[in-house]
């Protein structure tokens, strides 16, 4: 078979490439959740390199291998697409099918031509590097968040079941594990830290009671991870009344300004004849 021959196979073939990569690319957010296609795509462009490599067309065999190296990064990761990172892809699709283009054309591909090609578009596909992978580091640190959200509102759960607990020193000590094993989870957070820490303090008090201390701790700590997951660490903070509560010297009660919520409070903490004593030690 000649070479003429051998070219019009290739050329015939590359362009059913160009078609699958040009149809994945214009559909790649739906592409990228569908592991075959972003695999078709993969081979589309290394069956391209590799053709072009056989016939000694250089410049459109580095073309379709940096494509190719993208593709790779989307076959093995998971990447969030956006409009940009779609508008890169057919820049540099643009410029495979433009090199394809001219060696169909009757006077063929220019080897200075292609090459000058290459040179020019480099800062294309660097782009396209570097913006793959700051979408990686991007969608690495927010599934690192979730891990940590899932995580802390899990240890949640158990210290809300130890809370219901009878107090004793037993079920405290197993809170304070639970604390130990928030702080382990992202421990270079400070704000995160000293929020666990005074967590942990209030629950060694022994003046206070699980029913004081429990919704204190439990809201702040979902609060806590809530802004670590919305990248706000900085804005953790601790109340007042938990810094109250992991000071306390005598037993604490921890009640809200609107009168009947107060009065609630007290019915919960106080029997009928302290309430009294109370309402009369109030009026005077």
């Amino acid at each position: 078979m000649d070479q003429q021959k051998i070219l019009g196979y290739f050329i015939e073939e590359a362009k059913e490439y160009l078609e699958i990569l040009e149809r994945g690319i214009l559909e790649l957010s739906f592409v990228v959740e569908d592991q075959e296609r972003v695999n078709e795509m993969f081979r589309a462009a290394h069956s391209i390199k590799g053709g072009s490599a056989m016939l000694g067309y250089n410049s459109i065999q580095t073309i379709a291998h940096r494509l190719e190296d993208a593709f790779k990064i989307l076959r093995e990761n998971r990447v969030p697409v956006d409009q940009k990172l779609e508008s890169l892809f057919l820049k540099s699709y643009d410029i495979l099918q433009n090199l394809i283009e001219k060696l169909q054309s009757p006077l063929g591909l220019n080897t200075d031509e292609a090459e000058a090609i290459v040179q020019s578009t480099e800062p294309t596909f660097v782009e396209l590097q570097n913006y793959l992978n700051q979408l990686l580091v991007e969608e690495n640190a927010t599934e690192t968040l979730s891990d940590i959200s899932t995580e802390v509102k899990s240890i949640l759960k158990q210290m809300l079941a130890l809370f219901k607990q009878k107090s004793t020193s037993e079920t405290r000590k197993n809170l304070q594990e639970l604390c130990d094993q928030l702080l382990q989870i992202a421990p270079q957070e400070k704000n995160w830290q000293t929020l666990v820490k005074t967590c942990s303090k209030a629950i060694s008090n022994t003046q206070n009671n699980y029913r004081t201390i429990a919704p204190v701790v439990i809201k702040e700590l979902k609060i806590g991870v809530d802004l670590i997951e919305l990248n706000r660490e900085e804005d953790i903070t601790i109340s007042h009344g938990l810094a109250q509560l992991a000071a306390a010297k005598m037993p604490q009660v921890l009640i809200a300004l609107d009168p009947q919520i107060v009065a609630n409070t007290l019915r919960q903490v106080f029997n009928q004849q302290q309430v009294s004593q109370l309402v009369q030690l109030l009026g005077t």
